[in-house]
């Protein structure tokens, strides 16, 4: 096992400013169930001055508090769980998490930033057209219901789907909760506050398995992501308990602006990063 010692050394982060970042972090995932890594990973960079893959690896382990507070939360207030689709995307996360986070981790930057570029914008688009009475689908899925109604069809796709969605997250420490509420409510009907509820459950063992695989190899700081820990635990609940209260209009322009804010920012850091033209070789 790597050692976290170096990593940590003379950063300026302490327990406060870590617990300010947990709580945001928390609020965001337990409103939006998940995505508290989009706030931990660029406050980690640009605060706690570790290197990034730590950055990463820290924001997963810390996201083991967000996912079990605010899922209980979702079950015990009144929300709603699709275990239908949630087990397999769970064993599918696991999986992922396992054996999938090198893959990905392997993929250039740029193609990675489309991906969920891409993901992040067409939710927004879908959910401004719900709240509009506009949802091209009328409400259902985009599978047939008697796809649906098959074990043969479900197993096999939520477990492909949570493989994905869980390399993805163990991979990168953000994102996964943005991946994971679109495909719910697109692939399997589910309503926005079942998605939010089921996408947290889901992240439970993924961010188990995320933060064993980064500890593991020393990418993750376990005196941070204690201190994000500690602030997520009180802001994931207040986000969930405040998702919940919202009607599921409010809540899908609410979360389409937050995926669309998303979109914008990686576009932005797209075009920050845009690599620069090959000069022309002297005739």
């Amino acid at each position: 096992m790597g050692s976290n010692s170096e990593h940590t050394t003379g950063s300026p982060l302490g327990a406060a400013g870590a617990g300010s970042i947990g709580a945001v972090g928390g609020v965001v995932s337990g409103l939006f169930g998940g995505g508290s890594g989009v706030f931990f990973v660029p406050a980690l960079d640009r605060f706690a001055r570790l290197p990034r893959a730590v950055v990463h690896g820290t924001a997963t382990t810390a996201n083991i508090a967000v996912c079990v507070v605010g899922a209980a939360v979702y079950a015990l207030a009144g929300g709603a769980v699709d275990l239908r689709a949630g087990t397999g995307m769970t064993i599918g996360g696991i999986i992922g998490g396992f054996f999938g986070t090198d893959i990905v981790s392997r993929l250039p930057d740029r193609v990675l930033r489309l991906l969920f570029t891409a993901v992040v914008l067409l939710t927004a688009a879908k959910l401004y057209l719900d709240a509009a009475g506009l949802d091209p689908l009328g409400g259902h899925a985009a599978v047939s219901p008697t796809l649906l109604a098959s074990v043969w069809f479900v197993v096999p796709v939520t477990v492909l789907t949570g493989i994905v969605i869980g390399a993805w997250a163990a991979a990168l420490g953000l994102g996964g909760g943005l991946l994971a509420v679109p495909a719910l409510v697109v692939l399997f009907g589910a309503d926005l506050h079942t998605a939010a509820g089921t996408s947290l459950l889901l992240f439970v063992p993924n961010s188990v398995v995320g933060a064993v695989v980064h500890l593991r190899n020393g990418t993750a700081s376990p005196s941070i992501s204690s201190y994000l820990s500690l602030g997520a635990i009180p802001g994931a609940a207040a986000g969930a308990l405040l998702a919940l209260v919202l009607n599921s209009v409010v809540l899908s322009v609410v979360f389409a602006t937050f995926a669309l804010a998303m979109g914008i920012r990686e576009i932005l850091q797209l075009a920050r990063h845009q690599p620069a033209p090959a000069s022309s070789p002297p005739s």
